[in-house]
């Protein structure tokens, strides 16, 4: 796989997180050699507000810096802003009008052989067993417009350094982090065809569904059957869902 640059931003980044994340966690990293050598979507569970961390240590150990759709709050966040902005993070107002601009850059960037980084639930996951939610169709979209690779990622262990909307970073468990990457997602039976509801939805479950098998490998069992639906629950689709179940 040929070299990929990283920013001075990005390097500093690295500099600050990786050694932290070395300490405070193991990791089993599996499925490197499914890394494509060019621009590709990298898709993964997501369990815990450090699991972006997580999965971005599993790429940079690999040479890759991945790029991605992060909230817009977080650019405005002093020192933090700047660095995600410098490092070519890509800011998502959820809901916003703007979202489909933030999509033209994710394009722009596989296409310019970059990874790009999406997490098909959209927020932290809402299943009760941490299992992957029925997905959005972002990560779909892109892929389908540029015809590059997704790569699914599964991730397990992140949840025991922080917990789910928790605010307390178990920094002594140092439990094992497991990132496993699966070879990339067969799209062909959607490629070339009007990118609507039902296609995009189609090639969202099937991306879903490689993610998902990884993930029960890692935990040894099987995922429920059906996916666990947020539109189907009286939820809010941001933020932590558990205040309103209380209320």
């Amino acid at each position: 796989m040929a070299a990929r640059e990283f920013s001075a931003s990005y390097r500093f980044a690295v500099g600050l997180i990786r050694p932290f994340l070395t300490a405070v966690s193991r990791r089993d990293w599996r499925g490197e050699e499914h890394l494509p050598a060019g621009g590709f979507v990298a898709c993964s569970n997501h369990i815990s507000h450090v699991d972006p961390f997580t999965l971005a240590h599993f790429l940079v150990d690999n040479g890759v810096p991945p790029r991605y759709l992060a909230k817009e709050s977080v650019f405005r966040i002093p020192l933090a802003g700047r660095i995600v902005t410098n490092a070519g993070q890509i800011p998502v107002r959820r809901g916003g009008a703007d979202a489909a601009h933030a999509l033209e850059l994710a394009v722009e960037a596989v296409r310019a052989g970059e990874c790009v980084a999406v997490y098909t639930d959209g927020t932290l996951t809402r299943d009760p067993q941490l299992w992957p939610m029925t997905g959005k169709t972002g990560a779909a979209r892109i892929a389908l417009t540029t015809g590059v690779p997704v790569l699914p990622i599964a991730q397990w262990g992140p949840q025991e350094l922080l917990a789910p909307y928790g605010k307390r970073l178990h920094v002594f468990r140092r439990p094992v982090v497991h990132v496993w990457a699966g070879a990339p997602v067969d799209l062909s039976p959607w490629q070339g065809k009007a990118l609507d509801a039902a296609v995009l939805g189609e090639a969202t479950a099937a991306i879903v569904a490689a993610i998902t098998g990884l993930l029960e490998r890692i935990r040894g069992e099987q995922a429920p059957p059906e996916r666990w639906d947020p539109r189907q629950h009286s939820l809010p689709l941001t933020g932590d869902y558990r205040r309103k179940e209380a209320s």
